[in-house]
């Protein structure tokens, strides 16, 4: 009996080690793991992995950042602008995100009351859809500025070709309504970096920031715009307002906001005149 338990033992003991050996000697013949996975992902690119530590994929791009607006004038002195000269009491008053019939005519209609030109920063979109209004600025004695056509951030877009398609549009549209081309312009929201400016400046524009920022976009009451500006306000200042909103927008403060703006630095001996003036600058191409 223990004889042939024990032979019974030995065979099972055989026919395992037989099966090991099978098993190893094929794995031995086939890629490993790792590399039938990276195959795999070669192979099937539409798939969506998660990005792997190790480097199979290719690092996303670096974003763009905006670069400071006093960082871009040091930078290029003889295209980008913050402020005019310091040594008279002059300052521009400027307007960003129109033509918009809600509440441009209004703000028209107090620097009319004033006899106080400004410069316009238009959409080319807005431009399009109210050009008896580019008309009645223009009329008016103010000049009249590129700020793209639909308003994009140009950092986040990070792409020249879309600066170049947005401006070059406004501009074409502007043209046809004023009958000039503006060498004048203002980037969405003040983002740029460096190679956006160079190209504004292959495309022969002079880009006009601000000093001072009313921050009436955030539709506080005119007495607050109004000290945002009064309580910074210098000589040769480029001061940064909206005749311009979204759809739920509002600029009604804004435009109150200026018969306290107007008159007081009026009174402190400033004069208010366009961008073009403030610089010595041409406004024409």
């Amino acid at each position: 009996m223990k004889v042939r338990i024990f032979k019974w033992l030995l065979l099972a003991g055989f026919l395992f080690y037989f099966h090991i050996t099978v098993v190893l000697t094929v794995y031995a013949n086939e890629d490993p793991l790792v590399n039938v996975s990276r195959q795999w992902i070669r192979d099937n690119p539409e798939e969506n992995f998660p990005d792997f530590k190790g480097g199979y994929e290719n690092p996303e791009p670096e974003r763009q950042q905006p670069v400071d607006l006093r960082i871009l004038q040091q930078r290029y002195p003889d295209i980008f602008f913050l402020q005019g000269p310091t040594d008279q009491k002059r300052v521009a008053l400027t307007f960003d995100d129109g033509p918009d019939p809600r509440f441009t005519n209004d703000v028209l209609d107090v620097l009319n009351q004033y006899k106080v030109p400004a410069t316009f920063f238009t959409l080319g979109s807005k431009a399009v859809s109210n050009p008896e209004i580019v008309k009645q600025i223009q009329n008016g004695g103010h000049v009249i500025g590129n700020h793209t056509y639909s308003h994009p951030n140009l950092v986040e877009e990070s792409d020249l070709e879309t600066l170049e398609r947005e401006v070059t549009r406004t501009e074409d549209a502007l043209n046809d309504i004023i009958g000039y081309r503006t060498k004048l312009f203002r980037p969405p929201y003040g983002f740029l970096y460096n190679e956006l400016v160079e190209k504004l400046g292959e495309m022969n524009y002079y880009v006009i920031a601000w000093s001072v920022d009313s921050l009436d976009w955030q539709e506080d009451p005119p007495e607050v715009i109004a000290s945002n500006v009064l309580d910074n306000i210098h000589p040769g200042a480029i001061i940064l307002m909206h005749d311009g909103a979204e759809s739920g927008g509002d600029r009604t403060n804004t435009i109150k906001s200026l018969h306290q703006i107007i008159p007081t630095l009026q009174e402190q001996g400033y004069e208010f005149v366009t961008v073009p003036e403030l610089l010595n600058i041409p406004f024409e191409k």
